[in-house]
């Protein structure tokens, strides 16, 4: 059963482990952080969840602001967002429904802050993108990254408006 709550301070070094197992799969996050603990708190974060499945963390989403493109702020003009962040899924349980969970959470926390949701996604990262065309979100813009993926070039991202 996958139950998905508000993060604690205590569920960091759980949260940490995940992402450890995370990044040696996925490469995510591109460069391991000094602190990781910090990584997952930045201070632009608004809020978090986590997913547990049998009571051990497996995933988490954070909410928070973030500086967009100018496309994508322009593309709705009218209306506040605000992104998801610092998403991911062991990967042994992926393809259950935990990080379809942690995305509607995610939406929920920003709509609740009357806002609308967006992300931005590295263009390798095919499972998530299938992910969250699945769950209604809309690609608006794509640029290229003022980083480097591991093998030097600089990352495409794509960003996703929520449904």
């Amino acid at each position: 059963m996958i139950t998905v709550r508000p993060r604690t301070l205590e569920d960091l070094p759980a949260c940490v482990a995940a992402l450890r197992q995370v990044h040696a799969v996925d490469g995510y996050p591109v460069v391991w952080p000094q602190d990781p603990a910090r990584w997952l708190t930045p201070a632009k974060l608004v809020d978090a969840r986590v997913a547990e499945v049998g009571g051990v963390v497996v995933g988490q989403v954070g909410i928070g602001a973030s500086a967009l493109p100018r496309p994508v702020r322009d593309a709705v003009p009218e209306t506040a967002l605000m992104s998801v962040i610092r998403l991911f899924v062991t990967p042994a349980d992926r393809g259950c429904g935990v990080g379809r969970r942690l995305l509607d959470a995610a939406v929920e926390m920003v709509e609740q802050r009357g806002c609308r949701a967006v992300l931005d996604v590295e263009s390798r990262a095919v499972a998530a993108i299938s992910l969250y065309e699945r769950a209604g979100w809309k690609r608006m813009h794509s640029t290229r990254a003022q980083w480097s993926r591991s093998d030097g070039q600089a990352a495409l991202l794509h960003y996703y408006l929520g449904p």
